[in-house]
């Protein structure tokens, strides 16, 4: 008898957690319909419950252990007081930055910001949400990575994709016909992200871009050298920028018989062949983009060349391009930027490569794409993590890219009037990829801190006295830091100098205030030199602003 009411209490225990997983979860009906159905088993004993189970037709035993299992699981999640747990994590495509990645990511801000200011760039902002209807229509088959805000009863909004169409409109809103400016801030993509390639969902841009009426290929050819002047100095490995014409695209697809309301979408395709085989990117133009054999037969022998200001020439003269206007004109501003590259002395590192495509639609003239070389890749990953995977740690792909969009001012224009534009954008998170890596793997201490000195006692109750010379200190632009004791020991005053990186100590002591100086010690030869308090701020600012 015992036994038989511990076995109803221990199926109504089951039954009634079964029913509050159910409440909690919304669904008090069909919580219900178990308590029920669970209630008429009650009244068995457990083998006969078992035995009764079989009974139900389309129903196993097996499929009932597997739902009891999921709501036991769905109870766990719930918890003891029926609330989800909340899971501690940042959003999907995104990342927290630490001190010792946000100082590398710092020194890689400033070295491009000198380049641009190097250049006579001065700098604007812009909101990080637009209207949905300016960014509609801009990105081609990209715009389905737009991230759409909720309507709250206002306007509809979404979050910028990028840098360069907030620029067109802040130009044609504001009038303003010539500009060269750069914009460092985040923009947000829905796209499947790749953490260990650089590609989130949130994520820097730096771009940089001439806006105005100007001689053909001047502003292009600068915009190639800022790029050049950025990967050199950011000492990322061999790099190559690839250089072509949405009108020697067009061109060429216009003479290998591309419908021309398939102009975009087989430019799009094109574009995927620095991530796909020649063979698929012929596969989806046939099958899915309904292009035929042949065309596409024609468009693979001219997307697999590659050369400089020779292969532009040699275009001019070839028996299908040279029937396209646009395609020749593409091809002599080709030849007249490679011109200005040559003086610029960055042809080394500038390939003209018909595979170039960039799929966004805005794009009118040259443009260009600066990508790692391979082996410039492993060697960085291998620098880095010394490990089997290291080839596919940093596979990042392009680093930057541009070029020419000179109608989409326009498109914001209420008459329509037009500002040409070229600019480029510099992919920071990709090249950060690369740079945190490289730091982990060198032995060189990363300083998360701009500290030249730390103000330490070397005898106890000398607080105040530190505290009269670290106001001194910042009192004269000095960055200085004092431990937050009244007592602290000596030896955990020099340790934490040692362990921040912090270059000099200024310690005190009873004798050193009767001689009116303070012992200034090298952290990293423990050199000690007795310096007087006036000469002080002279000679830190000289051992460390050198």
């Amino acid at each position: 008898m015992h036994s038989d009411l511990f076995l109803v209490l221990l199926y109504f225990f089951f039954f009634f957690e079964i029913h509050t997983i159910f409440l909690h979860c919304g669904i008090t009906m069909l919580g219900m319909i178990w308590v029920r159905a669970c209630s008429a088993l009650v009244g068995f004993r457990a083998p006969t419950c078992v035995r009764s189970l079989h009974s139900f037709p389309g129903i196993t035993v097996a499929q009932i252990d597997e739902e009891v299992a999921k709501l036991l699981a769905l109870k766990a999640q719930l918890g003891d007081d029926g609330k989800t747990q909340f899971v501690l994590k940042t959003p999907k495509g995104t990342r927290d930055y630490n001190p010792k990645q946000m100082a590398i990511r710092e020194k890689v801000f400033n070295t491009i910001i000198r380049c641009f200011k190097r250049h006579g760039a001065e700098t604007i902002d812009t909101p990080v949400f637009e209207l949905k209807e300016t960014l509609t229509g801009k990105y081609g088959e990209d715009s389905k990575l737009i991230y759409d805000l909720k309507d709250q009863g206002g306007e509809l909004l979404s979050l910028r994709y990028d840098l360069t169409v907030p620029f067109a409109r802040y130009l044609a809103m504001n009038k303003i016909t010539n500009i060269k400016r750069y914009h460092i801030a985040k923009v947000y993509r829905r796209d499947n992200p790749a953490m260990t390639r650089g590609r989130y969902r949130e994520f820097y841009q730096c771009d940089f871009d001439i806006a105005g009426q100007y001689d053909a290929m001047i502003p292009d050819a600068e915009c190639l050298k800022i790029v050049h002047e950025i990967l050199n100095e950011l000492d990322l490995g061999d790099f190559r920028i690839k250089v072509n014409d949405r009108r020697i695209l067009d061109g060429m697809f216009a003479v290998c018989g591309v419908p021309d309301d398939k102009f975009r979408t087989i430019c799009s395709t094109v574009d995927k062949l620095d991530k796909m085989s020649w063979e698929d990117v012929k596969k989806e133009m046939v099958n899915e983009k309904g292009l035929s054999e042949e065309a596409a037969d024609q468009i693979g022998e001219y997307v697999s060349m590659q050369g400089g200001m020779d292969l532009a020439e040699r275009l001019l003269q070839d028996h299908k391009m040279s029937q396209s206007k646009q395609a020749c004109a593409g091809l002599s501003d080709i030849k007249l930027l490679f011109k200005y590259l040559q003086l610029f002395h960055v042809t080394d590192k500038v390939v003209f490569d018909l595979s170039l495509a960039r799929g966004l639609d805005y794009y009118t003239g040259v443009i260009y794409e600066a990508v790692l070389t391979q082996a410039s890749a492993v060697s960085a990953a291998n620098e880095a993590q010394n490990c089997a995977n290291a080839e596919e740690s940093v596979s990042v792909g392009s680093v930057a890219g541009g070029g020419r969009y000179d109608g989409l001012v326009g498109m914001f224009d209420p008459k329509g009037r037009r500002v040409p534009c070229v600019g480029v954008s510099i992919g920071i998170e990709r090249i950060f990829s690369i740079m945190e890596q490289k730091a982990e793997a060198s032995p060189e201490k990363v300083r998360t801190t701009e500290v030249q000195i730390m103000v330490a006692s070397a005898q106890k109750n000398l607080l105040e006295e530190r505290l009269q010379l670290i106001s001194e200190l910042w009192n004269a632009g000095i960055k200085a830091e004092v431990m937050y004791k009244k007592n602290p020991k000596l030896l955990s005053q020099l340790q934490y100098c040692e362990e921040a990186g912090i270059p000099l100590v200024a310690i005190l002591g009873e004798q050193e205030l009767k001689d009116g100086v303070v012992k200034l010690r090298v952290v990293a030869t423990r050199e000690e030199v007795d310096i007087s308090r006036a000469d002080l701020i002279s000679e830190i600012k000289r051992r460390t602003e050198a």
